[in-house]
């Protein structure tokens, strides 16, 4: 039987690595320019391209990653959605955030000259993407998207752990932007153990989208602020999710927060960054034993070998202390190099607060910690160790008197508040805001959702200059028909 070589991507040389960064720089000037209409047409463009290789790219990744080729087909369908969203995104215009201040020689305190602002491409961007999602978060991901919507060219770092995927779904990303009349040079891909630091720091890379750990991340965004002229880096780094039941909820319907709360902690293996990490529940309450009774000894298979060592290292580390005791404490040493079983502990609100720095990590995988508490103003105490989350997450009652301050409170540590949910799945939408405070992320953007466009542009204010010089998106007569403000009034 004959065998198909699958082509893998090697180590960028330094020839390449300056062809591609000198193409990007130049690719900047002609994208930035095009009108919106062109700019989605090279959108869609690529999503259709992606869409007619999905059955070439889904085995390569499930080779990868071991996920499942379901997800993995559901993924690229996510990843083809996004960029049409971007395209919608840049036909309506409003992202642009036109502004017109006709002159006044009358206005006070001093006259006014005719100001017209609005939003540009920050130029070359670079976005690391992420292993668990090698589609919607990978080299076409959401980074991209929204950096090739901002008129920014797109350097990308291939993941280490993609070695079949990359060299395929780079082509067919070259393939989709090319048909869409998209600029030599509006893509690229660069790949190396040291071509990650080199990228962040090249003048010629304007800003930085990423999504992995926090040390990784952390570190590249320190290179980033240390360059000669700093540019902005966008890291999606950690996350805990944490999940809190009220008295009244746990009251009402403890068999179905146990089962919901399982049920997305071991969605994708845990192996997502929305997955509830810490779930908060009354000391009286059932869950804790209803988890108990229903977690399974089945084992999961995770995307490398690196996260299963974390996993481990991470569970054990915090199991192990003497203020957790276990709920499903599974033998591991038995399965293979990539799989494991579901580990999750139970400790008490005054030991979490206590030993903060020790219990709240994320660990990546099927893992989880339970936390009891005995009052609502024990459980409002202990938020104030809390890192910064993606999301946080009220189970409560219609006529729940704790659960409209806790929402409050939990607004101020999470980008995504959710009630009676769970915060596994982030809907791609106009709405959305996936991110939060450090160290969910170091900025206040999002990486999901139309406003993610936002991390690629920067404002540029026009002063008395003659329509004939000035963008389309501030001409008088507004021939891209955007929605603008003028004097103070939107139009």
């Amino acid at each position: 039987m004959e065998t198909t070589a699958i082509e893998t991507l090697p180590d960028t040389t330094t020839e390449d690595y300056e062809r591609i960064l000198s193409a990007a720089e130049t690719a900047a000037t002609s994208l930035a320019r095009t009108d919106p209409s062109r700019r989605a047409q090279i959108l869609r463009s690529m999503a259709d391209t992606l869409d007619a290789n999905g059955a070439e790219l889904v085995p390569l990744a499930a080779a990868d990653s071991s996920l499942p080729e379901a997800r993995l087909r559901g993924e690229v369908s996510r990843t083809t959605m996004q960029l049409r969203m971007f395209a919608d995104v840049v036909e309506e215009g409003s992202w642009l955030e036109a502004i017109i201040d006709t002159a006044d020689p009358d206005a006070h305190p001093a006259p006014r000259p005719d100001l017209r602002r609005m939003l540009v491409p920050t130029g070359p961007a670079a976005v690391f993407g992420a292993s668990n999602f090698p589609f919607a978060f990978g080299l076409g991901g959401g980074d991209t998207a929204s950096a090739l919507a901002a008129g920014c060219p797109v350097v990308a770092k291939a993941h280490p752990a993609q070695p079949r995927l990359t060299a395929a779904y780079a082509r067919a990303i070259d393939e989709g932007l090319r048909a869409g009349g998209a600029p030599d040079g509006t893509f690229g891909v660069v790949q190396g153990a040291d071509v990650g630091r080199l990228l962040v720091q090249d003048p010629r890379i304007t800003a930085v989208g990423f999504t992995g750990s926090t040390s990784g991340g952390r570190a590249l965004a320190d290179l980033a602020a240390g360059r000669p002229y700093p540019i902005p880096f966008y890291g999606e780094l950690g996350s805990i999710n944490p999940v809190f039941v009220t008295p009244a909820a746990a009251a009402e319907r403890s068999g179905k927060i146990a089962g919901q709360f399982l049920e997305s902690l071991l969605l994708g293996a845990g192996q997502f960054c929305t997955k509830p990490g810490i779930l908060f529940v009354p000391d009286q309450s059932s869950i804790e034993w209803l988890v108990r009774t229903a977690v399974a000894d089945d084992s999961f298979r995770l995307l490398h070998r690196g996260i299963r060592q974390s996993f481990l290292d991470v569970s054990r580390e915090i199991l192990e202390h003497p203020d957790v005791r276990p709920v499903s404490s599974p033998e591991q040493s038995d399965l293979d190099d990539l799989s494991v079983r579901p580990v999750i502990g139970v400790t008490d609100a005054r030991a979490l607060h206590r030993n903060s720095q020790a219990l709240i990590k994320e660990c990546f995988g099927p893992f989880g910690l339970i936390v009891t508490y005995t009052s609502v103003a024990e459980l409002h105490a202990t938020m104030a160790v809390l890192p910064g989350t993606l999301t946080a997450t009220v189970h409560g009652t219609d006529d729940d008197h704790d659960a409209a301050a806790l929402l409050d409170a939990l607004a101020r540590y999470a980008g995504r508040v959710i009630w009676n949910g769970w915060p596994t799945g982030v809907a791609v939408s106009w709405a959305q805001h996936h991110g939060g405070p450090y160290p969910a992320t170091n900025s206040v953007h999002t990486s999901v959702g139309a406003t993610a466009i936002r991390r690629f542009l920067r404002p540029v204010a026009y002063q008395s200059v003659h329509e004939a010089h000035l963008p389309p998106a501030l001409v008088d007569a507004n021939p891209w028909g955007i929605p603008r403000r003028v004097n103070g009034h939107l139009s």
